[in-house]
């Protein structure tokens, strides 16, 4: 569905070097911490920025070349995109119609009402976790093969990300859809995602399936002679701490039949980045 093979974008003080695949039927996440190039790379994926070399391919075509009816079978939300907030949702009805061949209105209304946001209200009145639901269904609205989600759900509550993620996952149940989201809630991405990729300095530093992430990493915490005693071929990452170590592996059970004395905890996505991330 998705494929980047060395995609470079240079900026003054930042370089994205980056390649990534999302086959169809997959909902992929990308983490990473806030300037590590998320969002630099989705706008690579959607031809917002032009890239300074490598390749980038969409429904299996040079994304340059994706025509006008490729384009409508990506539904976008992006951090920084919005509707014009003197408009009503109302307004919208007909723009959205235009846009999109395969604009539901009727599905759309009702997600609207289901997710209680108001037809004849200006958006400009609406809060900002109104307008995210507002992008999103209309990144819903038309049917599209593809979802490129970046933080959708910043700014919900607990509630409405709860009913947003179980129309993202009904979205994602015929199985030839696919999703590519980033979000700084672990637990959304744990909830949804199939696997997911970490970005560290616009390099990807992690692929994993979630299932393997959440199953087979683990978080060790030693003093620092349990470190030295500590067999350290499985360790990922290491970071220095108050009480002596805590170690990142991708092997949890090889040190829990080890090292029964040890402190060792579940992986987690939060502790993903945190341990990749350089200090």
């Amino acid at each position: 569905m998705i494929r980047l093979n060395n995609v470079v974008k240079r900026y003054d003080n930042f370089c994205l070097e980056c390649s990534m695949e999302i086959p169809a039927g997959q909902v992929t996440g990308l983490i990473g911490r806030n300037g590590a190039g998320k969002s630099t790379a989705f706008k690579a994926i959607l031809g917002l920025i032009r890239t300074d070399g490598g390749t980038i391919e969409v429904f299996g075509k040079d994304a340059a070349a994706l025509t006008q009816a490729d384009r409508e079978q990506i539904g976008v939300v992006l951090s920084d995109s919005g509707f014009c907030s003197y408009l009503t949702i109302r307004d919208y009805l007909p723009v959205l119609s235009a846009m999109y061949a395969d604009f539901s209105r009727d599905k759309f209304t009702a997600d609207c009402d289901r997710m209680g946001l108001p037809l004849k209200k200006k958006i400009k009145e609406f809060s900002t976790g109104m307008k995210r639901k507002l992008q999103i269904l209309a990144a819903l609205s038309h049917n599209a093969r593809l979802l490129v989600l970046d933080e959708p759900t910043a700014g919900l509550d607990v509630v409405a990300r709860d009913e947003l993620l179980g129309l993202l996952r009904e979205y994602a149940e015929d199985g030839e859809r696919s999703i590519v989201i980033s979000s700084h809630i672990s637990s959304d991405l744990e909830g949804i995602c199939d696997d997911v990729y970490m970005i560290e300095n616009g390099k990807i530093v992690l692929h994993e399936d979630t299932d393997v992430l959440l199953n087979e990493y683990g978080l060790l915490k030693v003093t620092k002679d349990q470190f030295a005693q500590l067999d350290q071929t499985y360790l990922l990452r290491t970071k220095e701490e108050s009480f002596g170590y805590s170690c990142l592996t991708n092997q949890r059970q090889f040190y829990q039949d080890n090292y029964p004395s040890v402190v060792i905890e579940r992986g987690s996505i939060d502790e993903v980045i945190t341990l990749m991330s350089k200090h």
